[in-house]
């Protein structure tokens, strides 16, 4: 009777891998795998054949259970009563040899489908000779989309950059998250939403005079590039940048803005989406560009506004700081 019982136990444990290995493998994502192997996951190499090969798998899988399944209800049929014999089989193999592996397996799919690999491989070379036609057939008639590419939503990616906040089992910091999720962001948000209006713009007109009043005024303000914008707001002649006047006496000699140096630009749409005005900064090889809108300028948009838009973050320099204590101080007193 002990054998019997030995032999129960041992075609019970064969139909819970079959059954465990079967929801473990089956619920693993191809592309996911593929991601990991070449990542140099270990038991994403070692499983990967057997996913990809799902109709081999799936077959040698469901031939090894039901052999199973059959050959415990066989056996204790010749010492129980047929149908005490089927209830009890019946039993043990649904609590057994499906909800318990199946419950276990699901959990660390991978990790359990990685270590029963050497045993799924046996199984595959035993029924080959039967699952292999069948895997055949299969593959003709119901050709497999696992080679699909099943690409998320941006919402979905977003979604899935925020599972990594708040979990120490991320490699990712919460910055790089953020940086993350606002770069899927771009798309979605204009030029208009992050540019600073017109009516808060410091620009010079074209025929302006440059005096050393108007430069130490400038140097206060903290201000390195200023548009060249004229009263009617519908032409930007170039951007001036400060530095190119270092070697300028103002105090000698009183300039005209469009006699100095003056660095074209081009003006974008304020309907512009952000990852296009990404682009255009690049393309263009500058920090700042004015906004226009019906052909009249409305503001102006820089860099630092969309790198603070994707980080999420104010960006605040040297002098921003310096004008926030100064600020600070005035208030104290």
């Amino acid at each position: 009777m002990t054998v019997v019982v030995l032999e129960v136990i041992l075609l019970i444990f064969v139909s819970a891998i079959c059954s465990g290995l079967n929801i473990a493998i089956m619920s693993l994502n191809v592309n996911d795998l593929k991601r990991k192997a070449a990542d140099n996951n270990r038991a994403a190499k070692r499983v990967l054949p057997l996913r990809i090969n799902t109709h081999l798998t799936l077959v040698s899988i469901l031939l090894a259970n039901v052999a199973a399944v059959s050959a415990n209800s066989i056996l204790l049929s010749h010492y129980i009563n047929g149908w005490l014999a089927a209830a009890i089989s019946t039993l043990l193999i649904v609590l057994f040899g499906e909800i318990l592996p199946q419950a276990l397996f699901i959990k660390n799919p991978l990790g359990w489908s990685a270590f029963l690999a050497p045993f799924m491989q046996g199984i595959i070379a035993i029924t080959f000779i039967i699952s292999k036609p069948l895997q055949v057939l299969l593959d003709k008639t119901l050709p497999s989309t696992i080679n699909v590419s099943q690409l998320q939503s941006r919402n979905e990616l977003s979604m899935l950059m925020a599972e990594h906040l708040n979990d120490d089992s991320s490699e990712l910091d919460d910055d790089e998250v953020e940086i993350m999720k606002g770069a899927l962001l771009l798309s979605e948000k204009k030029v208009k939403d992050i540019m600073t209006p017109f009516k808060d713009t410091f620009f010079l007109d074209p025929m302006a005079k440059l005096d050393s009043d108007l430069i130490q005024n400038i140097k206060i303000m903290g201000y390195s590039r200023i548009p060249i914008i004229n009263k009617q707001r519908t032409h930007c002649h170039g951007i001036l940048i400060m530095k190119s006047l270092i070697d300028i006496d103002f105090d000698e000699s009183e300039l005209s803005v469009m006699e100095l140096p003056l660095y074209p630009v081009k003006t974008v749409g304020s309907q512009t989406a952000l990852d296009t005005l990404f682009r255009k900064f690049i393309s263009q090889g500058t920090h700042l560009m004015p906004v226009e809108k019906e052909d009249k300028i409305i503001g102006i948009v820089t860099i630092e506004d969309l790198i603070e838009e994707i980080i999420g973050h104010e960006i605040e320099d040297e002098s921003d700081i310096d004008d926030k204590t100064k600020q600070h101080q005035l208030n104290l007193v």
